[in-house]
């Protein structure tokens, strides 16, 4: 084990001071002139980093999990800042990074009106922006539940301040702070740019393979297994459009196999390739749960012109933070807000839906997530827990599992279910099924018609800690439809189909959606203008109903192609432009 000690590059003074309120998202002109040359500061003051990976097996807190802190800059977008903090402050501890404390007291007084000042922290310390999602801290605990610690990247900006302030919040908690800071571990990456299901799976776009060109992406992903136990990477391409790259721009997740996705009307702005990107993970990867991922789809909204990028701001409904029982909801104009409010509404119930106006910051590219950042609770009670599905003609139970950890162990859990809220719950033991993986299971008695079924899970520690799931409980529940059938469907033949190609033009992952009426030899392939082949995407059995394949655009040089379907059933061609 190594300690990195406080090290500043002198080369350039140029480098950012301070309380810097202006700075945005993306990198300006001069901080990109000057990133090729930036070294990460070292540890401020007289605590250290260990910059070895840690001896434990490393767990990253997913989101939605409960946490005890939402850490934040105050400095830009004070009112918004403001906000954040009288929302966030009745869930958990607020920790406002600022220069001088009695003046955000007044201002959040007397300026932005709060209640009280109940629940927030300060630390004084040196910032540079205001992005903490980017800077902030990651957090991380040993053995899944055991011990909490703070992870820390190098900050893929040449912000020396707000590279720093991930220790100071460690240091004001009293969490030892693992670094990538020095090789062969040290690693460049964005807080925006991660999202993590807490089972080990993470998501980054292919900027983080930009940002490390001298690593193999088999060495990133063995020091993100290595620090905070990813021990599976999925990156997608970036967009045309998102300047920063920044995943949380367009997508995150609401669960463990849940993902929320911006969309764009159709051919509209970075919309083909999120669809392209969402389409490769759907065909390439399934949940933790060994099934695929749900996709929840909500609006990427244009501009009050009606104005979408390039030639409009990224407004985004996705860029949400989670404070427990609690979504804090970018906003922009009502009759965008309304329904896509209600989106998280329908697949979040239970939870606080607040929406806070983000057009005064979202032109720096950036809303909500990108200013916040939480630290998990020192002692999780953790519940992982695969909601069911809709049941067609069944006629047994339900067998509901979960995976219920705690430092302290499970001494009871509890499953409770109903199929009318406002009646309230009954309530059924769950009992220890298999001790290795710490699954407990429940069942739900039938009820014999055609009905929706409410449920949620309790569990007790025996430190005494009680905790449920989904953290909005009983107001929140999973959530199932029961329906018996009457009779038998007329079957319906559909005609195989090559579908359309997207994005097209094309210049990364590009999908090729393919329909077959049945089970059939058939063969993809991709032909250049003069009907030369360039490249057999497949060639075996086709697979009854959808199947989708993959173009890597940007190995082709720029032109007209033609894709082609071959079947028994004939041919059919499409053409693609790539760019």
């Amino acid at each position: 084990m190594r300690f990195y000690l406080p090290v500043f590059v002198l080369l350039f003074p140029l480098f950012l001071s301070a309380q810097d309120e202006g700075l945005p998202n993306y990198m300006t002109e001069k901080e990109k002139a000057l990133m090729p040359f930036y070294a990460p500061p070292g540890a401020p003051g007289a605590r250290s980093l260990i910059t070895d990976p840690p001896a434990f097996e490393a767990r990253t807190m997913a989101e939605f999990e409960e946490i005890q802190s939402l850490c934040v800059t105050y400095t830009s977008y004070k009112s918004i800042v403001a906000q954040i903090i009288q929302h966030a402050k009745l869930e958990v501890e607020v920790i406002v990074i600022c220069a001088d404390s009695n003046e955000v007291k007044y201002d959040l007084l007397n300026v932005y009106n709060l209640d009280n000042l109940n629940n927030i922290s300060y630390i004084e310390t040196d910032y540079n922006s205001v992005w903490m999602r980017d800077y902030g801290p990651n957090t991380i605990y040993a053995n899944d539940v055991d011990s909490l610690y703070i992870a820390d990247w190098i900050y893929n900006r040449p912000r020396p301040k707000d590279d720093v302030v991930p220790e100071a919040i460690a240091a004001f908690k009293g969490l030892d702070i693992y670094a990538t800071l020095d090789a062969p571990f040290d690693l460049v990456h964005t807080g925006g740019n991660f999202t993590s299901d807490g089972l080990g799976t993470a998501f980054s776009s292919d900027l983080l393979l930009d940002e490390n060109p001298t690593k193999t992406e088999a060495e990133i992903d063995n020091i993100m297994n290595e620090f905070m136990g990813i021990s599976r990477y999925i990156k997608m391409e970036t967009l045309p459009y998102d300047v920063i790259h920044h995943i949380d721009m367009h997508m995150r997740l609401l669960d463990e196999e849940t993902i929320l996705v911006g969309l764009y009307p159709e051919g509209t702005a970075d919309g083909p390739q999120i669809e392209a990107n969402i389409q490769y993970i759907l065909t390439n990867f399934n949940s933790s749960f060994g099934t695929p991922y749900r996709i929840v789809r909500i609006q990427m909204p244009p501009e009050s012109n009606g104005s979408y990028p390039p030639f409009g701001d990224y407004r985004t409904y996705t860029n949400s933070v989670l404070v427990n029982k609690t979504i804090l909801v970018p906003t922009y104009q009502q009759n965008f807000d309304d329904p896509n409010l209600q989106i998280y509404r329908d697949n979040m119930p239970g939870y606080n839906v607040v929406g806070i106006n983000c057009n005064q910051m979202i032109g720096a590219l950036g809303a909500l997530h990108c200013i916040t950042r939480a630290i998990g609770v020192n002692d999780p009670l953790w519940i992982v827990h695969q909601r069911l599905r809709d049941q067609v003609d069944v006629f047994s139970g339900f067998e509901v599992n979960a995976n219920i950890k705690h430092r302290t162990g499970v001494a009871a859990a509890t499953l409770y279910y109903t199929t009318d809220t406002l009646a309230g719950y009954s309530s059924t033991p769950m009992s220890l099924t298999d001790v290795t993986e710490d699954t407990w299971t429940g069942y739900i008695p039938n009820p014999g018609y055609d009905t929706d079924i409410f449920y949620y899970i309790e569990a007790e520690a025996n430190s005494g800690k009680m905790q449920v799931r989904p953290l909005p409980a009983p107001a929140g529940y999973y959530q199932f439809n029961l329906s018996f059938t009457t009779g038998l469907e007329e079957e319906v033949v559909v005609p195989t189909r090559l579908d359309d190609i997207f994005p097209n033009p094309a210049s990364a992952i590009t999908c090729v959606p393919v329909f077959s009426s049945k089970v059939q030899d058939g063969q993809v392939a991709v032909y250049d203008a003069l009907g030369r082949l360039v490249e057999v995407l497949f060639e075996g059995t086709l697979d009854a109903g959808e199947s989708k394949f993959f173009i890597m655009a940007h190995n082709y040089a720029s032109g007209a192609y033609v894709v082609q379907l071959k079947t028994n059933e004939g041919i059919i061609s499409q053409p693609l432009i790539v760019q």
